[in-house]
């Protein structure tokens, strides 16, 4: 697997902070893919979901987003590279006991354990690579470990379509290999990894600041506007078209194929369009795919926006590395906590209302919100300044003498 990463990232010092960051990224995709592929399922055909517990679940999921922040606590006992191997294994042991517990409560404290194991490690990876890469070199350094998430994603959907397949293994066993695998790729980093040695300390303290708020209001629109996609689209292709396990496994390998390919050369994209532009294209085209759900009838076209969406989601790297433009380095840590949890206020709140709209008024509904929320982000992506940098933030900022990179 190091030799497959040296392969995609160009580098060959196999313990560097790329190589780590995507040892860290293969475990933490395989092991959320094979959730996220059964989870729709496992609650329709095992514990009897209907639209609105879904949505109950979805909101519980992200409680730990919320709380990110918290992981600001952690930095007077801990390094940042620690945390992030520990909430590694806390997201494998969450989703290795999933099918062990069949029932509605089982099925929400399993999910929350994965969650608090995700959203903690995805603060410290964001945190650590903005602080690792520079600013010239971070789009298609991102661009790379989304491309090798795609690869370790192909590789779940891989094994579940072989296990569904071909074995009678069930939910419990194929949840049980996936965590434990998540937990000793944490294991084997801890045991091989020295710690980076980071250039700024990071601060320990919880803050706004005004010149960020542009990044602030992006990040809470992709909360508001993320779970439609996350949630109910897979969700609309079991309840709707009666998809199973091995065709929702068939749906996301393809998008891992087309991600693989299509990420190095997003991040290449930002660097040289910049992150206004490739913003502005990513949420014009999600406002195009959430009316096209909305109006979907033939299982085809629903497999054409199933893929689509997928395909804008490596854009969002360019939200990263505006804020790394802008930022002060030693808010990078504090501000990915904050940033998580900004984003995660609507994503805890609009799961339970998306998912009674669903109930009540149908899924048409859900999907066209999703469209209004991607508008309001195409207004906000326009405001950003075309050349970001500290102190030319907003496009009415007057600009100041751009720093040595």
């Amino acid at each position: 697997m190091i030799d497959i990463i040296n392969k995609i990232s160009g580098d060959y010092k196999q313990k560097s902070p790329f190589v780590m960051l995507a040892l860290m990224t293969v475990a933490v995709a395989f092991v959320f893919s094979t959730w996220r592929t059964l989870i729709n399922n496992f609650a329709v055909d095992i514990v009897h979901f209907n639209g609105s517990e879904m949505g109950n679940l979805q909101a519980l999921r992200e409680v730990p987003g919320f709380l990110a922040f918290t992981v600001i606590f952690l930095f007077f006992l801990l390094r940042e590279q620690t945390i992030a191997i520990i909430f590694i294994a806390v997201m494998g042991f969450g989703v290795a006991i999933t099918g062990y517990f069949p029932s509605l409560l089982g099925l929400y404290i399993t999910t929350v354990i994965m969650s608090i194991g995700f959203h903690y490690y995805e603060t410290m990876s964001q945190s650590i690579s903005l602080q690792s890469f520079s600013k010239k070199s971070a789009p298609e350094k991102m661009g790379k470990l989304f491309a090798i998430s795609s690869l370790a994603s192909l590789l779940a959907y891989l094994f579940i379509f072989v296990f569904f397949s071909y074995f009678t293994i069930g939910y419990e066993l194929t949840f049980l290999i996936a965590g434990s695998i998540c937990i000793l790729v944490a294991l084997y980093i801890y045991k091989t990894f020295p710690q980076i040695k980071m250039e700024h300390e990071q601060r320990k303290d919880l803050f706004l600041r005004k010149s960020y708020w542009l990044y602030y209001a992006l990040t809470f629109m992709g909360g508001a506007r993320r779970q439609i996609i996350m949630v109910f689209a897979g969700f609309l292709m079991v309840e709707k078209f009666g998809f199973d396990v091995t065709e929702i496994a068939a749906m996301y390998f393809i998008n891992g194929i087309f991600s693989m390919y299509i990420s190095p050369k997003i991040g290449k994209l930002i660097a040289h369009w910049g992150e206004r532009p490739v913003l502005t294209l990513e949420y014009i085209g999600l406002i195009v795919i959430f009316i096209g759900y909305g109006f979907v009838d033939n299982k085809w076209v629903g497999v054409f926006l199933f893929i689509a969406d997928h395909a804008f989601f490596a854009m969002a790297i360019a939200q990263k590395t505006y804020f790394q433009k802008i930022a002060d380095p030693k808010d990078f840590a504090p501000t990915a906590g904050i940033a998580f949890s900004i984003n995660h206020i609507a994503a805890i709140s609009l799961p339970v209302v998306y998912g009674l709209i669903w109930v009540n008024y149908g899924a048409q509904i859900v999907f066209f919100i999703g469209a209004i929320f991607a508008g309001f982000s195409l207004i906000l992506a326009r405001l950003m300044s075309s050349s970001p940098y500290k102190g030319n933030e907003f496009i009415w900022s007057k600009p100041k003498t751009k720093p040595a990179e």
